[in-house]
């Protein structure tokens, strides 16, 4: 999802943002969407293969991908608070980044639990 994502990002920054009703204008504000969406997600991807196959580099990926999903939930949630409501069409991307966080959450846990270490 993140490698789909990323590449959406990166090579249609413009598609990507219409489809979250977002508008992006000028050269700087695809510069940005290309960076921050497209190549933040493709270093998620590329830290989550890392770890397919290195099993020394699960935790990390499990950390990174919390710490990820997890500022957009926080950012989501302060948004609401602050007044702002997203169109239907940006409540897909908010799921994902709620599921996404939960289940890194629970793998941690999980895989901490048969380590026999803490989180």
């Amino acid at each position: 999802m993140f490698t789909a994502f990323g590449l959406w990002s990166l090579f249609d920054p413009m598609g990507m943002t219409a489809q979250l009703g977002v508008e992006i204008g000028g050269p700087n504000g695809t510069f940005e969407v290309r960076g921050i969406f497209g190549g933040v997600s493709l270093g998620a991807a590329s830290i989550c293969l890392a770890a397919a196959i290195k099993d020394n580099l699960v935790r990390p990926a499990l950390w990174f991908i919390i710490i990820y999903m997890g500022g957009y939930c926080f950012a989501r949630i302060a948004s609401v608070g602050l007044g702002d409501l997203p169109e239907a069409a940006t409540w897909r991307f908010v799921a994902f980044e709620a599921v996404a966080f939960l289940i890194a959450s629970a793998l941690l846990k999980r895989r901490a639990k048969q380590a026999n270490i803490s989180a």
